[in-house]
């Protein structure tokens, strides 16, 4: 029984639900007055063609009487019985209608309907018309049903006499509810498949959402994989592909987050396994100058873990959207102010090639980050006075920037693998510093939408930085 409760209450806590229900409570409001208001109209209709038929058989009645009998072309004066002879030889009753005359009080002549009562079901009716005096219209209640008349005194000779047209409406009233009940039927079918197609309709176009929940709650920080599965393009879907999309960046900056912390933790553990051990060892130094290269050596480390570090949160901003504020650069003016600022690093052979005088959509400062980083890659494998060629280009739709060197190659096993985090070529001539340099090359390459390679060069190597030209 608690299940069963359980159950109701979660289903009624669902979203469909009450939509559904909230669209199946309007449409019952809607229907219930519509019906109503339709059997309402209806009888007052119905009123109004009573009371225009008796009118109108009155009317025509009354006209009759101050005319001309056709049989022998004489008023009818005070001949009772040709008048209603000749009224009821011209008149069909109406539905639901009676048609009564006398004379003398006693009953003359009378026609009805199939649904009309017959005279003598309504005798305390009649009793009453016989006893008026004058014209009279009314209602009244009977054996037969609810009744409505005129009813019209006549001067004869020698007895006076009285028509009578009356109408019964629980016939026609009882067809209108007949037809109200089935306009009932038809509404509770109508709604009843209404509320089940609503309640499909919603479920699939709440399906996302429900998608949506579930994947939501199977997250957790470890696993950040699952996405919902989008089909069409209505607003829940797009909430759920947008949903997708979130999911994906998060999982992108977690990842991102994750590697960082691994490889700060990983590559910071070296220089401070070192930077403790000699710490721990400093007393044991016997003079001043065995104590001052331990603090060297130990600065030493230390500046290289603020390099580690630099560079590792230059990387983790390479995923942010931030990371380039792009403008219009002159590439021949870019080129030579990499040239000067590389000129600084050391005292090689600078040699500069310059391109044609263009313009690109770039980051000019992580473009001249990245030539630099190159130009300061080729100054650690190449000695004093060494030629080093710095320069761009543009081919087609692209721009590519070069740093060439004359130092020791890199082999062709290592030309994709040293532009991973933390990757060294496996050439002892090649292995210096963290590995960090050339993935943070990459990182500003692939921000621009570029690429950067190790090109084929028959001595040395060189290196190239093609993005977009248009950013």
């Amino acid at each position: 029984m608690t299940n069963l409760a359980t159950r109701i209450g979660r289903s009624l806590a669902s979203m469909r639900v009450r939509i559904v229900a909230v669209v199946v409570i309007l449409l019952l409001f809607s229907s219930a007055g519509s019906v109503l208001l339709l059997r309402v109209v209806l009888f007052e209709r119905l009123d109004t063609e009573i009371k225009v038929g008796l009118d109108a058989e009155a009317e025509e009645f009354q006209l009759l009487s101050e005319g001309t009998n056709p049989r022998t072309g004489k008023p009818f004066g005070n001949d009772l019985e040709a008048l209603f002879d000749v009224y009821f030889s011209r008149e069909v009753p109406d539905e639901g209608e009676t048609l009564l005359a006398f004379i003398g009080g006693e009953l003359y002549e009378s026609r009805r309907d199939r649904t009309a009562a017959h005279p003598g079901q309504i005798q305390g009716a009649i009793d009453y018309w016989t006893s008026l005096e004058k014209t009279k219209r009314g209602a009244l209640d009977t054996p037969a049903g609810h009744v409505r008349y005129v009813a019209i005194p006549v001067t004869g000779e020698p007895n006076d006499g009285l028509f009578v047209v009356a109408n019964f409406p629980a016939y026609e009233r009882s067809e209108i509810d007949d037809a109200v009940q089935s306009q009932i039927i038809v509404q509770a079918v109508t709604l009843t498949v209404a509320s089940l197609l609503g309640l499909l309709l919603a479920g699939r176009v709440l399906r996302p959402l429900r998608s949506l929940a579930t994947t939501a709650r199977n997250i957790s920080d470890t696993d950040l994989t699952r996405r919902i599965e989008v089909r069409g393009n209505d607003e829940a879907s797009q909430i759920a592909a947008s949903f997708n999309d979130m999911l994906g960046r998060l999982e992108q900056a977690f990842t991102a987050q994750r590697q960082f912390l691994d490889d700060t933790s990983h590559e910071l553990r070296s220089p401070l396994t070192v930077i403790r051990g000699h710490i721990e060892l400093i007393e044991l130094d016997e003079t001043a100058e065995d104590r001052a290269e331990t603090v060297a050596l130990v600065t030493d480390e230390i500046d290289r873990m603020d390099k580690i570090v630099s560079d590792l949160f230059l990387l983790a901003r390479a995923e942010q959207p931030d990371f380039l504020e792009t403008e219009r650069v002159d590439l021949r003016t870019l080129i030579q102010d990499v040239h000067r600022k590389a000129t600084a690093l050391a005292s090689r052979d600078w040699q500069l090639q310059l391109p044609a005088e263009t313009a690109i959509t770039a980051d000019r400062h992580r473009i001249t980050q990245a030539m630099l980083q190159l130009a300061e890659n080729a100054v650690k494998f190449t000695g004093d006075d060494a030629g080093i060629q710095l320069g761009a280009s543009v081919a087609g739709d692209d721009v590519v920037f070069w740093i060439q060197d004359t130092g020791p190659g890199v082999s062709t096993a290592d030309a994709e693998m040293i532009f991973n985090r933390f990757k060294q070529g496996t050439s002892p001539q090649r292995k210096q510093g963290a590995g960090l340099g050339l993935s943070i090359v990459s990182a500003i390459a692939e921000a621009h939408g570029g690429s950067v390679r190790l090109a084929s060069s028959e001595v040395g190597a060189r290196f190239e930085m093609t993005i977009p030209r248009s950013g």
